[in-house]
């Protein structure tokens, strides 16, 4: 397996680790998103792989996108060197791509998943996590919609009213509540986390590979069509509050590290 601009890729006793290198908050683009998709192909097309552990490196598994201080935001809602129109649609076609592999993800969760990172943080089949993760689809804070398919991955994992709830409140929720709410399956000290998330990895890569992959597809049946249809409704939302002055407000105050001041415009 090869590495990547932003990620590392190795192989050993039938687990490939995926590891993010963009600390210390590991913000995604078109480009990271890409890179782990290219990962995913090679791995389903390798049978020395068959489970995938995908972590990151730093102190946030994955901050969500960087819009800067809000400067970047311009006056059609496209943000320079983030996430355009025409960008987000091809990151949305890319996401859909990891919802299509084929073998099983766990995710190592240390820090951070914020935004469209915890969209990423929601692909994989587990999450082990430590006390310190944190997760928010903090969309709303920002004048905008939830994107990378959470709206069909969040209630599905942890219900509508739950999900309703983090999207309308933007609320962040630390480790010990994500595992009371199921966003994650084991909570597990820091210096722990990557060998209690390699073990549950490997643990699942000793049994039939062809048995796994079948059951998988039957568990995961339509997941990445749905995801399909909620990128593409996600994004035209999107496209028409970018260009509000609530969302260049919401990316302003969270810079400026202040509650933001909504005027509904």
């Amino acid at each position: 397996m090869t590495d990547s601009a932003d990620i590392r890729v190795t192989t050993k006793d039938l687990v490939t680790t995926i590891e993010i290198t963009r600390p210390p908050h590991n913000f995604f683009d078109y480009s990271l998103i890409k890179q782990i998709a290219d990962a995913f192909d090679e791995i389903d097309a390798n049978p020395e792989s068959r489970a995938i552990l995908l972590c990151a490196e730093g102190k946030s598994f994955c901050a969500g996108a960087n819009f800067g201080d809000g400067s970047r935001v311009k006056s059609d809602g496209s943000v320079d060197g983030a996430v355009n129109n025409d960008g987000a649609n091809h990151l949305y076609r890319e996401a859909v791509r990891l919802f299509r592999n084929k073998k099983p993800i766990v995710a190592a969760i240390q820090g951070a998943a914020i935004g469209g990172g915890f969209g990423l943080a929601l692909m994989p089949d587990f999450r082990i996590a430590a006390p310190e993760a944190r997760f928010a689809a903090n969309f709303t804070r920002l004048g905008f919609h939830p994107g990378f398919g959470l709206t069909t991955t969040l209630p599905r994992l942890i219900g509508q009213s739950k999900a309703t709830m983090m999207f309308y409140t933007s609320r962040r929720i630390k480790g010990e509540e994500a595992l009371e709410m199921g966003l994650v399956d084991q909570l597990v000290p820091l210096d722990e986390l990557r060998d209690a998330a390699w073990n549950f990895a490997r643990e699942m890569a000793t049994n039939a590979p062809l048995a796994v992959q079948s059951t998988r597809a039957t568990m995961r049946a339509g997941l990445a069509d749905a995801v399909k249809a909620a990128t593409d409704h996600e994004l035209v939302e999107q496209v028409w509050l970018r260009q509000t002055e609530d969302f260049k407000e919401g990316i302003a105050a969270t810079s400026d590290r202040r509650i933001p001041n909504f005027a509904g415009r």
